[in-house]
């Protein structure tokens, strides 16, 4: 997953994966704490929600907003899939 999420982000080499990998361990404790119980690395939306996260809170200032609020959106939504919320 660091891999998705560093290719979305831009970034090349792998100087950033310790801030990259702590970011996605926070968006998936994010997803835990709003009620997601699955949340397999190879889950497309998952991979979405992760890579919405990063561009939120990781080098992405003039439009973070934006990505936070998509990210939220996905969230909420994944909140009250079945496929998410349900062991």
């Amino acid at each position: 997953m660091i891999d998705d999420v560093r290719l979305a982000l831009r970034i090349m080499g792998d100087d950033f994966d310790t801030e990259i990998a702590n970011l996605i361990a926070a968006c998936k404790k994010d997803l835990q704490r709003a009620g997601i119980v699955k949340f397999p690395d190879d889950d497309p939306l998952i991979l979405q929600a992760v890579i919405l996260y990063g561009k939120g809170y990781f080098g992405f200032a003039d439009i973070s907003e934006k990505y936070v609020a998509a990210y939220e959106s996905l969230r909420n939504a994944l909140c009250l899939a079945g496929d998410y919320n349900v062991e």
